[in-house]
């Protein structure tokens, strides 16, 4: 009768479990929570059965979760292919998997599964700090894959002396397999694209949307995480007048703003003129997954991949899914629209009926007594300085938002202050629009460039006056100049307190620059980049025979050092208490007793009760060197540290007669 394999010990379930987990968590964070929630339940109550010791599942309880999983997911993404079906999918299916593991065969496939599953979350995110957690969830499958190699082990091995002993030898495997993993990741040919790039999901990441309505924005000011990074040609503007547009909003439905279609699509760049010096500067865009580009205003033309739009906001022909890089050249000196055409006078003009009656009236009473379009600016700017407070944490606002912010609560951020200000130009007759980008931005004097934050997501206004053409008002400067000069940083210091924090944004600032590196060495590494690599060798543009022949002579090179690294003559591996025995000797030599080649441990210590009457010292670790050598089999690691440590502290004067 064939003999059954043996259940795992506690130790190795319990990293088998571990090692499940750490791959399922990158990817639960972001499903949704009729997906996330039941595949930690299931994990869970797996940890637990196996922890009170309860029998096996049966396949009445297993069969209906491997059934019922792939339903859901079909009925909520309609079919199980893709990046967010496929890795709800897979994180199911490895939970399950971790049901049916009781065995060493079992974990193998579990964890070997867990790999796969793990690095389909570089799909998701591809960061320096993402792939970190990642390198670290691999040392712990390293150490789950040793510990099942203890076949003989103890079943009540403690769990913390498995992990220690796993994570040092996974840290050591890693790293001696890094040089032909970085050797593949050059000259392994690659495509044009990824091969996940055919069935994507359009599921919004963190940016700027085409729509505005209050708190929209207040979901990016309090994400630290960067959006572009900027390196200029030359020296860089003030910080005050670093505005990075974006979407442009026309039109007003008494409770967002959003921007028309005509403006999203059109090729067609608004009247622009410029004087003065440009500013050329490189944009490095994190992914969106939307197609808004960035850009200080106000870009002379579009980068290759975008067109600009008739409000001069670029667009990009594909969404920004990955890092993109561009170039942009902008003038800071400019006249937008001289002539405003009567569709873009309607537009910036028209306002919902029936909403913020005293919003309107208030307009109004500017426009019949003063005089001019500048004076009705000045008023409304003069109103927020005097009676307005800028706060991340606003109230919220009812049906007639705006009139609720100037009458009620008067307290807001750069949205509020953007929609009220541009609603009450358009009900004192002065056409304007709300523009949403980024302003300001910390430099790291490091990587010598610019980091803009999601933090810094901001919106303000534009007015068309005659003769100047659309001119640029932050009415957040009037209420919070700090925010403008200084960032948003130092304007949300009250409501954010860990703005504040210099030491960390130093920090941040520091890991940011290895950001930057990662994501230009690795992430965009692709197959122009790795064409030109064979360059210094004669190689204008590597084929793909070019590159396969230099991974093969990669790879069989390092694998040749590392098998002479394993298979060369082993050092002789000297036993901790023979070299503490050793240095207790070497001592006694220092001090005029040197022991002669005949002399054991007890002939020592009788001469050293000979020369040094008064101390006892030697003979004590002289008898407990004879107690751990011969009393015992195999003495304890702790006791071995003690007494060579003993050893460490012993001071013995000069033999008596040594002296002269």
């Amino acid at each position: 009768m064939t003999k059954a394999p043996p259940l795992l010990t506690k130790a190795q379930f319990a990293l088998t479990a571990a090692s499940v987990t750490a791959a399922v968590l990158p990817h639960v964070w972001r499903l949704p929570g009729m997906f996330g929630g039941p595949i930690l339940l299931v994990l869970a109550g797996r940890w637990l059965h196996r922890h009170f010791g309860g029998a096996r599942i049966p396949i009445a309880i297993k069969l209906p979760l491997i059934l019922a999983f792939p339903a859901i997911i079909i009925l909520h993404y309609g079919n199980i292919f893709g990046r967010e079906p496929g890795s709800a999918l897979a994180c199911s299916m490895l939970a399950l998997k971790l049901v049916e593991t009781d065995t060493r065969r079992d974990a193998r496939a579990a964890i070997a599964f867990a790999s796969f599953v793990l690095m389909s979350a570089l799909l998701f995110n591809s960061s320096l700090g993402f792939a970190l957690l990642l390198i670290a969830a691999l040392s712990l499958f390293f150490a789950a894959l040793r510990e099942l190699e203890n076949r003989d082990g103890d079943a009540q091995r403690a769990l913390l002396p498995a992990l220690r002993e796993g994570l040092r030898a996974g840290a050591v495997s890693l790293a001696a397999a890094l040089p032909l993993a970085l050797c593949v990741f050059v000259f392994f040919p690659r495509l044009g694209s990824p091969l996940w790039g055919a069935p994507t999901d359009a599921t919004a990441r963190t940016g700027l949307g085409d729509r505005m309505a209050p708190g929209t924005i207040e979901e990016l000011l309090i994400d630290d995480s960067p959006a572009f990074r900027v390196t200029f040609d030359g020296p860089p503007p003030p910080r005050a007048s670093l505005y990075w547009r974006g979407p442009v909003l026309w039109h007003f439905d008494g409770s967002a703003w959003s921007r028309p279609e005509y403006f999203a699509s059109s090729r067609a760049g608004g009247n622009l003129q410029t004087s003065g010096a440009t500013i050329g500067y490189d944009v490095m865009l994190e992914p969106s997954d939307r197609r808004w580009l960035l850009a200080l205003d106000m870009p002379v033309a579009a980068p290759e991949t975008a067109v600009r739009g008739a409000d001069m906001s670029l667009v990009s022909r594909a969404s920004v899914d990955t890092l993109l890089r561009y170039h942009v050249t902008s003038a800071p000196h400019y006249q937008l629209d001289a002539d405003l055409g009567p569709e873009q006078r309607r537009l910036s003009l028209s306002l919902p009926p029936g909403f913020n009656a005293r919003s309107r009236a208030l307009a109004e009473d500017w426009r019949s007594t003063l005089r001019d379009d500048g004076a009705v600016i000045r008023a409304a700017l003069d109103l927020f300085h005097e009676k307005f407070f800028y706060s991340l944490n606003a109230p919220l606002l009812g049906r007639d938002s705006v009139d609720d912010f100037l009458f009620e609560t008067r307290t807001g951020f750069c949205e509020h202050y953007a929609s009220a200000f541009t609603f009450l130009m358009r009900a004192a007759g002065i056409p304007a629009r709300v523009v949403t980008g980024y302003q300001g931005g910390y430099y790291n004097a490091v990587g010598d460039y610019w980091v803009v934050r999601q933090s810094d997501a901001h919106a303000w206004a534009e007015v068309w006056l005659e003769g100047r053409g659309w001119v640029r008002v932050d009415p957040t400067g009037a209420v919070s100049p700090q925010r403008v000069e200084l960032g948003a940083r130092a304007a949300a210091g009250a409501s954010a307190p860990w703005y504040q924090a210099d030491w960390l944004l130093g920090l941040r600032n520091q890991f940011d620059v290895l950001s930057r590196v990662w994501n230009s060495a690795v992430v965009q590494f692709n197959s122009l980049r790795q064409q030109s690599l064979l360059t210094p060798f004669g190689i204008e543009k590597a084929e793909y025979g070019d590159l396969v022949t230099a991974a093969l002579v990669g790879s069989s090179v390092l694998l040749a050092l590392f098998a002479w690294w394993v298979l060369r003559a082993p050092r002789v591996r000297v036993d901790p208490l023979d070299a503490a025995y050793a240095a207790l000797c070497r001592k006694l030599a220092r001090a005029g007793a040197p022991p002669r080649p005949q002399d054991g441990p007890q002939t020592l210590a009788l001469r050293s009760a000979d020369l040094w009457p008064g101390e006892r010292d030697v003979q004590r670790l002289l008898a407990r060197y004879v107690n751990l050598r011969y009393a015992c089999a195999l003495p304890e690691a702790g006791a071995v540290r003690a007494f060579a440590q003993a050893v460490a502290a012993l001071h013995l004067p000069p033999a008596p007669r040594a002296r002269t």
